[in-house]
């Protein structure tokens, strides 16, 4: 990755497309350590976190309680409701887009940075990369070529001045499993039980003689 002397970061994250390209992966991501390994880069200012919302049952979404995380993390998070509609032939459809609020972010916060890294693939960003380099700020953006089919567009890859590849970036910000001691405690007493029953010997009843 480029370093910079005194390099003031702000971090602009697609959250469907980030968590989409990270299954697509194999891995899930420790955003706690997502935030770590940038802020080593230089001075990050600002992480913003862009996500929807279910509109019918906002508060018991399977998305709230990582909204809640991040929001009392280090992420400035930034939600939208989806939105339901019936399609010309009758099928239910999701309307859901964070990429107005997240190019309005982006060019409010440009001069005050000098490196913007973009996580998403989305090809729609080419314009707002090429918007934010004209004003003197360097664009990473953070997707992947390692999926089938890639989930980086070739235009928004091509236009940033640095391109990572998020499977480069897995050993620093992989979710790790961890078990606690007490749960490694009973699987150990399990294990062992389970040894200890298949090593005792079983015993055979014999018909009794007439």
């Amino acid at each position: 990755m480029i370093g910079y002397p005194v390099n003031r970061v702000a971090l602009f994250i697609d959250g469907l497309n980030l968590s989409a390209t990270s299954r697509a992966l194999g891995f899930d991501i420790d955003h706690k350590r997502l935030l770590r390994e940038f802020e080593s880069q230089g001075k990050l200012l600002r992480a913003f976190y862009y996500t929807r919302t279910i509109e019918q049952d906002q508060e018991f979404s399977s998305l709230r309680p990582m909204i809640d995380w991040l929001d009392h993390n280090g992420f400035t998070v930034i939600t939208k409701p989806t939105k339901e509609y019936i399609d010309a032939s009758g099928r239910r459809k999701v309307k859901y887009s964070m990429d107005i609020e997240l190019a309005v972010d982006v060019m409010e916060l440009a001069g005050q940075v000098d490196q913007i890294v973009l996580f998403s693939g989305d090809g729609n960003f080419r314009s707002l990369v090429a918007a934010v380099q004209r004003r003197g700020v360097r664009v990473t953006v953070v997707s992947s070529l390692a999926t089938q089919p890639p989930m980086i567009a070739d235009e928004l890859r091509r236009q940033a001045d640095e391109f990572i590849d998020l499977l480069e970036l897995q050993a620093k910000i992989v979710r790790v499993a961890v078990v606690r001691p007490r749960a490694a405690s009973v699987a150990r007493k399990l294990a062992v039980g389970e040894l200890a029953s298949s090593a005792r010997p079983t015993s055979s009843t014999s018909a009794a003689p007439e």
